[in-house]
């Protein structure tokens, strides 16, 4: 259950998540860190902080250890306390607290964990403002497109703000202010109107392959986009971007990326939890640069 204590007008819910060592909270840290949009996501060293929108209520949470158990606390400031529960959901699907995997044989990262979302939509945009650019690129893109079309909310706790924009809003608006192509532009609508028709979704429980071929049906959507959105919208533990330049570098034994499908081949190895492959090959790739 939640501990509940009153601050203005809404109250704040405290919740512990317990989690089987080991558990490398400080590399989920990092990764959202390079990511979060200026004005709705704050990382530091030691805790994620973010306002949301949930159910046409906004608030505000924030995840931290919790002292030297093993466990994270999470924080939570909203008036209506009903949706605290699937705020937990999300949160523990976000920093993949149900993972059944041991991973005490990886000696160099051990404990790795995927870094999931929030909401499943805000992935997929910014997936999308992110082709081709680089990190610190999609941020600016992000936080112009939450600055140009997030709905403005006041909150007690943090003041007036922004949050990331609705899909029944992406799916209407003039993205042309965004200085991305038309053909990002075309991507972002038809992402955005298909969840408002209910053509796509981030259920938790849907198979990867009825997942990835709902959207590479969409424009401007490939395999990687997908494998990659199933990784983070949905945690899933066997999405696996075979296209990716950095997996295949990383595998290479001359040199040479290997190819796409002979990735794929290898990967079949590492089901059913060739997501955790791609975080520890990702990592040693950047370790090594």
């Amino acid at each position: 259950m939640f501990d509940r204590s009153p601050t203005h007008s809404c109250m704040t819910h405290t919740k512990y998540f317990t989690y089987t060592p080991p558990y490398d909270f400080a590399a989920l840290l990092a990764f959202f860190a390079k990511r979060a949009i200026p004005g709705v996501e704050q990382v530091d060293a030691s805790s994620y902080r973010r306002v949301f929108e949930l159910d046409g209520k906004a608030g505000t949470l924030a995840v931290h250890a919790k002292g030297n158990a093993d466990a994270l606390t999470l924080d939570v400031e909203v008036a209506d306390a009903s949706i605290l529960p699937q705020i937990e959901a999300r949160v523990r699907r976000m920093f993949d607290l149900d993972a059944d995997i041991v991973e005490r044989c990886v000696a160099r990262h051990p404990g790795q964990r995927l870094p999931g979302g929030w909401d499943g939509f805000e992935i997929a945009i910014r997936a999308v403002l992110g082709q081709q650019v680089t990190v610190a690129a999609a941020r600016t893109l992000t936080e112009r497109d939450v600055r140009k079309f997030g709905r403005a909310v006041e909150l007690p706790q943090v003041g007036k703000i922004q949050l990331f924009p609705a899909p029944e809003t992406l799916a209407l608006a003039d993205l042309s202010g965004l200085g991305i192509t038309g053909a990002r532009m075309r991507t972002l609508g038809a992402i955005a109107q298909a969840v408002c028709d209910g053509r796509i979704d981030f259920r938790a429980d849907q198979p990867l392959d009825q997942f990835v071929t709902q959207w590479t049906a969409l424009p401007g959507i490939g395999d990687w986009t997908a494998h990659y959105l199933a990784m983070r919208g949905l945690a899933h533990a066997d999405a696996f971007p075979a296209g990716d330049i950095v997996l295949r570098k990383a595998v290479a034994r001359d040199g040479v990326p290997v190819a796409t499908a002979k990735l794929e081949a290898m990967s079949q190895a590492w089901r059913p939890y060739r997501a955790y492959a791609v975080l520890h090959l990702w990592r040693a790739t950047m370790s090594a640069n």
